[in-house]
């Protein structure tokens, strides 16, 4: 691939100065959330990747592992934002989510009174155990950045980041995420547990008060915005472009695969590769981005055989991008041959 990458070099060698100032924001950013997420650099760049692409995460994760933090370190980081929570239970109703109209009995007028959703960065955990009825009104919210109650529509705020994390679908009490809402989150990925070195530190930082009290933020809201914007200018060369395209077209094509990745993969996968970029202080996108982002990006958009035949992988063992690559040579290679 480093034919590929002298060629956009001669294109594109000076960045503008909206994508270098942009660069250094996130930058700031990133290492203000590591002051109190310790030893998860590159899983806060997966969240931020999706933040500045309006996207939301899922994580599959065990317990403990700092997503609570993550979300309020996110908030705290950015001047102006809100966090919030929201614990799903089988009982959670679609207006503890998104609030309800209440009747004023001294204006005699009924007010709404917004809920959890009407936050900048929201954290839905075990999503999955919510009812099919609440499921729909988090639908809306990803889908359209709003919620509908008694008929009217508002709008939530920008920025808007849900990060919700999931059961195993074998737990008790838990309801799958229909397909539609798996399409909605731009990327799946997971925290896991830190390594040994950072765990201690974690437990000797947090010996009186926890750190995030004393967080301080990094941006204001309208620099989010900036970064946001500059997200789009980062250069991706139609090479690459189209390579994206085929590699997710190819997960349809998969003998493994029931349904593959959607038009909506492609976006979220060209949009996730300008940020990722960005956040590594490049102008423009290289073939490694694509290949970083592919399977949280696409995995949890891919419908799996629920069988196979020889008994050679479970779903949990399928390397999807070795597969798609098998089928659509990195750009790099077809350079070189040509």
């Amino acid at each position: 691939m480093g034919a590929l990458k002298d060629e956009i070099l001669t294109k594109h060698v000076e960045p503008s100065p909206e994508v270098t100032a942009a660069a250094a924001l996130a930058e700031r950013l990133l290492e203000n959330i590591e002051l109190v997420v310790r030893g998860k650099r590159e899983e806060i760049r997966l969240v931020i990747a999706a933040l500045l692409c309006h996207g939301h995460v899922l994580f599959e994760d065990v317990p403990g592992t700092a997503k609570t933090v993550l979300a309020r370190a996110i908030a705290r980081s950015v001047a102006g934002a809100r966090a919030s929570r929201i614990q799903c239970t089988p009982d959670l109703q679609p207006t503890d989510v998104t609030g309800l109209s209440v009747y004023n009995q001294k204006e005699r007028e009924f007010e709404f009174r917004p809920g959890p959703l009407s936050a900048n960065i929201v954290l839905v955990d075990e999503i999955n155990r919510a009812m099919p009825r609440t499921q729909s009104a988090l639908l809306e919210a990803m889908a359209e950045g709003q919620i509908t109650v008694d008929g009217q529509t508002r709008l939530l705020p920008e920025p808007f980041l849900i990060l919700a994390t999931q059961n195993p679908l074998d737990h008790e009490g838990t309801f799958p995420l229909p397909e539609a809402q798996l399409d909605r989150f731009m990327l799946r990925t997971t925290l896991g547990y830190p390594n040994v070195d950072d765990e201690l530190r974690i437990v000797q930082e947090q010996r009186h008060v926890h750190p995030l009290s004393a967080l301080g933020t990094a941006i204001d809201i309208d620099e989010l915005r900036q970064i946001q914007a500059a997200t789009e200018q980062v250069y991706i060369d139609p090479i690459i472009q189209r390579w994206l395209v085929e590699l997710v077209r190819a997960t349809r094509e998969l003998e493994i695969v029931r349904v593959g990745a959607s038009v909506r993969g492609s976006l979220a996968l060209e949009r996730a590769a300008r940020a990722w970029a960005l956040l590594h202080g490049r102008p423009f996108v290289l073939p490694e981005d694509v290949e970083t982002l592919f399977e949280p990006v696409l995995a949890h958009r891919v419908l799996l055989n629920p069988y196979r035949l020889d008994g050679s992988e479970s779903g949990d063992e399928v390397d999807l991008l070795r597969r798609c690559r098998a089928l659509v040579p990195p750009p790099g290679a077809v350079l070189s041959a040509g």
